[in-house]
């Protein structure tokens, strides 16, 4: 699979993982300066992903992750056309590790909106281990490579399914997260269930941007447990974001719940503006099931803990935003594409 056996690199990823979890001085002032490049980049929500990734490199979890991908390491290594994101910090960085781990090149192209993370996290891995450095390489543009992984909107995706048609490729789409609710639950798992709607704004695949409730359920509750989180309508981008769309429910008088800081619409779509977080009643579990089954390739996880047999990946409240080394975006196996180049 790599050049390198699987306990070094447990070793090497892990080490980096302990800087990352536990940020130091200049990686601490690099945090809480990207809000002046990207104002979303709050120093609070690049913290959490920088904290996040070290936490998701623990030992542990490499060893078992690595373990299910032997490989051959006589294979030769292949040019991986990386096209990130940059709606929100380090999302392409499981791309690159999985990348250098498989043992191939990186040609990275990062975004525009997120440059300095990932040349800052890949800085300190060539200082723990400088062997990693023939394995990537940034780039302006995509050339000479023999796969592809691009991630990007629904828009974007058709120029890629063209452009990339040639050689083997992964292209992401637009994709978001839900919660179901049972009215059981607690009012800290229903503030925990704040994070995964609030967590980086909103912004990534993976925060939740519609709640199923059962027929009847009692908004006020859960307004109540995410009362805490009312200082977002602070930041002037997402306060914008909501103004806008209060303003136009208002105008084209749709029925709509406003706590201050979040609306809240009934709605059967499930990507809801930012700001906005839509809800629909069900009325079983079970037609639940059937409906969320049939929508499988929309959904990147389900927050909650109601018994629910869907394919897409289920996680528990607040937990969205922490996914685990082997929780692949769409559901695609990245390291069994890469390892089978």
């Amino acid at each position: 699979m790599s050049k390198f056996e699987t306990k070094y690199l447990v070793d090497v990823f892990s080490a980096l993982g302990n800087q990352l979890k536990s940020p130091d001085e200049s990686l601490s002032a690099l945090i809480q300066d990207e809000h002046f490049y990207n104002a979303w980049f709050t120093p609070e929500n690049v913290d959490l992903a920088v904290r996040s990734i070290g936490e998701m490199l623990n030992s542990t979890s490499l060893h078992a992750w690595l373990a299910k991908y032997p490989g051959e390491n006589s294979k030769q290594s292949k040019k991986v056309g990386l096209i990130l994101a940059g709606n929100i910090p380090l999302v392409g960085f499981h791309d690159v590790l999985s990348v250098l781990v498989s043992g191939n090149h990186a040609l990275i192209k990062a975004s525009s909106q997120d440059g300095r993370l990932i040349k800052e996290v890949l800085r300190r891995l060539l200082l723990i281990e400088p062997a990693f450095a023939d394995q990537f390489t940034f780039v302006e543009r995509l050339e000479g490579f023999d796969a592809v992984i691009a991630t990007g909107s629904n828009n974007s995706s058709r120029y890629f399914d063209y452009y990339f048609s040639k050689v083997p490729h992964i292209i992401r789409r637009n994709r978001n997260s839900l919660a179901v609710l049972t009215g059981n639950e607690s009012n800290e798992q229903l503030f925990q269930l704040g994070k995964d709607i609030f967590n980086f704004f909103g912004l990534g695949c993976r925060n939740v941007s519609k709640i199923y409730v059962p027929a009847g359920y009692r908004m006020a509750t859960f307004f109540e447990a995410i009362e805490p989180y009312h200082t977002i309508i602070d930041h002037h981008k997402y306060n914008n974001n909501y103004d806008y769309n209060k303003s136009i429910y208002l105008v084209n008088r749709n029925d709509h719940l406003d706590n201050g800081f979040l609306l809240v619409k009934e709605d059967t779509g499930l990507i809801s503006p930012l700001a906005v977080l839509f809800y629909e009643y069900y009325d079983s579990l079970t037609s639940l099931n059937d409906s969320l089954s049939k929508l499988s390739d929309q959904i990147q996880c389900i927050v909650g803990n109601a018994a629910l047999q869907v394919s897409s990946q289920l996680v528990d409240f607040g937990q969205s935003q922490h996914p685990a080394l082997w929780d692949y975006a769409d559901g695609v196996d990245t390291m069994d594409f890469l390892t089978k180049l």
